[in-house]
């Protein structure tokens, strides 16, 4: 009888042992396990972040700059525009007459003369208000093809746009001579106007 009591308290005693063993192992974690305790967790990956390339920004954007510089022969126009690689060029700073005004044709083939057999360098500096690009001109052997024309009497300095640097090169009673030019520098449009009215009615007596 007493034997019988003792093996029962034995199995009643290892079934305790089991059933305790069995619950802590169950909440065991392991070295590297994190335990949760309900709230979202905020984990810091340790890969490089990559780094996201800038966005286009198309209103900020700044365009490609244009060239700033022609060089090639040139096609002459009038007196004081020509044509470098199909691009229309004023000569900076001056004003010389209209193809259809008094010496008008004899600048344009003044400029003709400079401009025959030499590689003209245009540095561009601006676009007038006709769209026509406007540049500092020179020829092969340094010459500013501007302060030529002035300088034979077949353009003049125009101040509002050259600052006055060739003002000193004109020939007395050249803007007496090229009073056109002087009279559009001036804002007189209306002798423009006068003179254009005069000559149309010449030609249709003609």
């Amino acid at each position: 009888m007493e034997i019988a009591i003792i093996l029962i308290l034995a199995l009643v005693g290892v079934l305790i042992f089991v059933n305790r063993h069995s619950q802590s192992g169950g909440n065991r974690t392991l070295p590297n396990q994190k335990v949760s305790d309900g709230k979202p967790s905020l984990t810091t990956s340790l890969a490089p972040r990559k780094e996201q390339s800038p966005r286009f920004d198309a209103d900020n954007a700044i365009p490609a700059p244009i060239a700033t510089v022609l060089k090639g022969s040139a096609y002459v126009v009038d007196g004081d525009t020509i044509v470098i690689q199909k691009t229309q060029v004023r000569l900076f700073g001056v004003d010389a007459p209209e193809i259809n005004h008094p010496y008008g044709k004899k600048a344009k083939w003044a400029l003709v003369s400079l401009c025959k057999g030499h590689a003209v360098k245009a540095e561009i500096t601006a676009k007038d208000n006709h769209g026509r690009t406007v540049a500092k001109c020179y020829l092969e052997d340094g010459r500013d093809l501007s302060a030529e024309m002035v300088k034979l009497g077949l353009a003049i300095d125009w101040q509002k746009y050259s600052g006055g640097v060739y003002r000193a090169l004109e020939l007395p009673g050249a803007r007496k001579k090229l009073w056109l030019a002087d009279a559009r520098q001036k804002g007189r449009m209306k002798v423009w106007e006068q003179y254009d009215a005069k000559q149309t009615a010449l030609n249709q007596k003609q």
